[in-house]
């Protein structure tokens, strides 16, 4: 037999090596049915995605039952989010500064994701429906006007509806606001209900007045964190304007290095019952203290 090109074996190596990488780091694009997704962020004690972590390093249990993982993978692929932007008459000081903040987010995004924006004030808007182009996205938001009311969870209600149409398995809605609700018809446990139901990240940059004058707009802060918990986002309250950029951009980079995981439930009952997730961090040596963030459960089929 011929031996080899030791410079052709090395070629072809680097290609099957390249190969399976690609096959670790690309999300699975198709599932067994049944299998339960979850995007999880993993974050250390400096608020920066910790990369690296292998399949062993994870532990979800459901229902306070373990699970045995079926796909894992370190993803970078493409999202669908939804900017729920607060147009209301207290963020007329703010907006220059937050709609730089949007925008810094989009182009230091993956250049596939898709974008809409939903506006608020006294009732949401859609101001911008998917588009990959963030010169359409900005061209659009130099059109908006400040003023009225805070329709929150409004605005959260419609961006949770409008992603049944994107194009994406792996959603997230960035919410910027300065406050809670004081004119919305959804209330919290319909639209807490709706979150749990859409598999969507909530992520939130939180202007927050300590000072706020009523229930609602005190109660905002604890609305956002909770719903981030919920779903595997995150609230970041904006300590100053200057610094909202690079909130910005953190939550954006966070997005671009998640681990993707799958399990098919050891409980195959089609009931339609909600199902506590839990997605926790073996302990092994040589790994520092990390916070993990995923969607705390979902709703089982009914068939």
């Amino acid at each position: 037999m011929r031996p080899c090109n030791n410079a052709v074996f090395a070629a072809l190596f680097a290609v099957a090596a390249c190969a399976l990488a690609a096959q670790q780091l690309s999300p699975p694009t198709q599932a067994v049915p049944g299998t339960v997704l979850l995007s999880v962020s993993v974050i250390d004690n400096k608020d920066r995605p910790y990369l690296g972590l292998k399949r062993n390093n994870f532990k979800i249990d459901e229902n306070d039952r373990p699970q045995q993982i079926a796909t894992f993978a370190g993803a970078e692929g493409p999202f669908s989010i939804g900017i729920i932007l607060d147009l209301s008459g207290s963020m007329r000081s703010k907006i220059v500064p937050a709609l730089n903040a949007i925008m810094r987010f989009i182009r230091t995004a993956n250049p596939q994701d898709e974008f809409f924006v939903v506006g608020f004030n006294d009732r949401p808007e859609l101001i911008q429906d998917f588009t990959n182009s963030p010169a359409t996205v900005q061209a659009r938001l130099e059109t908006i006007r400040v003023g009225g009311k805070t329709a929150l969870l409004d605005a959260l209600s419609l961006g949770l509806s409008r992603m049944k149409e994107a194009k994406y398995q792996r959603k997230a809605l960035l919410v910027v606001s300065d406050g809670g609700d004081n004119h919305s018809n959804v209330g919290e446990l319909k639209l807490q209900a709706q979150a749990r139901e859409a598999d969507v990240e909530i992520y939130s940059m939180g202007i927050f007045d300590p000072y706020a004058p009523t229930p609602e707009e005190r109660s905002g802060p604890q609305l956002l964190e909770q719903l981030g918990e919920e779903t595997g986002g995150r609230l970041f309250r904006v300590d100053g304007m200057a610094g909202m950029g690079d909130i910005a951009e953190k939550i954006s980079n966070e997005l671009r290095n998640q681990y993707f995981i799958g399990y098919q439930p050891s409980d195959p009952t089609l009931d339609g019952k909600w199902r506590k997730v839990k997605v926790k961090i073996n302990p092994l040596p040589g790994l520092p203290r990390l916070n993990v963030h995923a969607r705390t459960g979902y709703y089982a089929p009914l068939q």
